[in-house]
Formats: structure tokens, C-alpha cells, sequence
């Protein structure tokens, strides 16, 4: 073989050793934090501050040191595909025997989420990261499955019943619509609705609770944390929005 011809192959296994270890580096980080996680599956993804935030919030939640979470923030700053749909799939990786209940303003978009969920789940890229988590053969339905580790998913609507179940973690995303929100009777019907219904009924039932445009006291038992971001004009060529705690 020529000199020329050796110091190609050198520098090609030279190179796919050097993206093995990028990989591996990636899911250890998708292991160890939510940003990472949140990179490793939604690769195309733009992270500003904001996003860099929540995942902090998030790893507190995840590591057990933070109990409740409040996050306001205005519309498509991804909010939801962070809480609602990368959160509880990351949860659950971490520790398969989590039992989570996603609420929302109605059952089908409630719905929606556990299919997304589900379904990333099942996806060759999660189980890169997560290999020792499966979803139950028998138990697949996209608002209400399980792992084979004993954990569960369960898709309510904002005021539905959830008798017989409990939860690690309960996630409020959107508890009221659009068109309630803008008519001031129905956003006090709408805002005492979403108070007493975890009051009574979910709050029972929650040992960590993610609240997404949910305000309201829900108790003293677990500590607070409230992310906001201001909504201001961009800088030109830049994706970041500035961001308080």
C-alpha cells in the first residue's frame, strides 16, 4: 500500500473515532441534563436563554430538589414542547417508574401530548440514550400507557375525573383556552375552575407539579420557582430573548 493511501485510511479511522466519541459524549449529557436530552433528540432545534432556563428548572425537578414550577412565558417560546412533550420523556427515562398526569384545557390535547410522548419513546434515538426503558405491549392507548417498569402516563382534561390515580408529577399546560382567556367572565370561570380542580381533586394526587401558564397558590408543601420572560424586540440576527427569574 502507498504511504499516501495508509495515511488516508489513518486519518478515516481517525475520524470515526472521533464521532463515536462525540456520540457517546452526547448521550452521556442527554443522560446527565434536560438541555442535553433536548439536543441529542431534537437536534434542529435553536436553544436560546429561555430554553436554558426552564432545563435548568427542570434538572431540579428532575433531581428532586424542586417540587413545583410555574412558567410564564408568551406564546411559541416553545413552552410546551419543552414541559409537555421532551419533560415527562426525559423524566421517565431517568426513572422508568414514574407516574405523570398531563392535563390541559380539554382531553384531546391532552391526548396529543401522550401520543408525542409515546411515540418518541419508542424512537431508535430515545432508546439510544435510555436503553433500559419500554413501553408495556398491552398498554399503548396514546392518552393512558405504561412502562415495563411500572410507570405510568395519564391525558385529562382540566376538570376530568382521575379517580384511582396517583402521580409523581402533574403537568398543567394551558388550563384555559384562547377565546377564555380574552373574555374577562369566562377567564374568572375558567381561572376558579383550574384553582379548585387541583385543589381538590389533583393535588391529592401530585408529588411534583409543573404548571405551565397555571397562576395561583396551590399550597405550601413544595417549594415555588417562577420563570418569566419578558417579550421584547429581538436584536437583529439573533435568537435570544432576554429573560428574568
Amino acid at each position: 500500500m502507498f504511504p499516501a493511501a495508509r495515511t488516508q485510511d489513518v486519518e478515516a479511522e481517525q475520524l470515526k473515532l472521533e464521532l463515536r466519541l462525540a456520540l457517546l459524549e452526547g448521550q452521556e449529557q442527554a443522560q446527565d441534563t434536560f438541555i442535553g436530552f433536548s439536543r441529542y433528540v431534537w437536534p434542529e432545534a435553536i436553544i436560546s436563554s429561555h430554553h436554558e432556563l426552564m432545563a435548568k428548572a427542570f434538572d431540579r425537578i428532575a433531581d428532586g430538589t424542586l417540587k413545583r414550577l410555574i412558567v410564564n412565558m408568551p406564546p411559541r417560546h416553545t413552552k410546551s414542547e419543552f414541559a409537555s412533550y421532551l419533560l415527562p420523556a426525559y423524566i421517565m427515562g431517568r426513572k422508568p417508574q414514574t407516574k405523570i398526569i398531563q392535563a390541559t384545557h380539554t382531553g384531546e390535547l391532552a391526548v396529543r401530548f401522550g401520543r408525542k410522548v409515546r411515540n418518541l419513546m419508542d424512537l431508535d434515538k430515545y432508546k439510544e440514550v435510555f436503553s433500559g426503558v419500554a413501553l408495556k405491549a398491552d398498554s399503548k392507548a396514546a392518552g393512558r400507557w405504561d412502562t415495563d417498569a411500572g410507570g405510568e402516563y395519564f391525558a385529562v382534561g382540566v376538570g376530568g375525573a382521575m379517580t384511582g390515580r396517583g402521580a409523581d408529577m402533574l403537568i398543567i399546560d394551558d388550563p384555559h383556552s384562547e377565546q377564555d382567556a380574552q373574555s374577562t367572565p369566562r377567564l374568572g370561570q375558567c381561572v376558579g375552575m383550574v384553582y379548585l380542580w387541583p385543589t381538590d381533586q389533583a393535588a391529592a394526587r401530585w408529588r411534583h407539579c409543573y404548571c405551565d401558564d397555571a397562576m395561583g397558590d396551590q399550597g405550601s408543601d413544595c417549594a415555588t420557582a417562577e420563570v418569566s420572560v419578558q417579550q421584547q424586540r429581538r436584536p437583529v440576527g439573533s435568537n435570544r430573548v432576554p429573560c428574568r427569574v
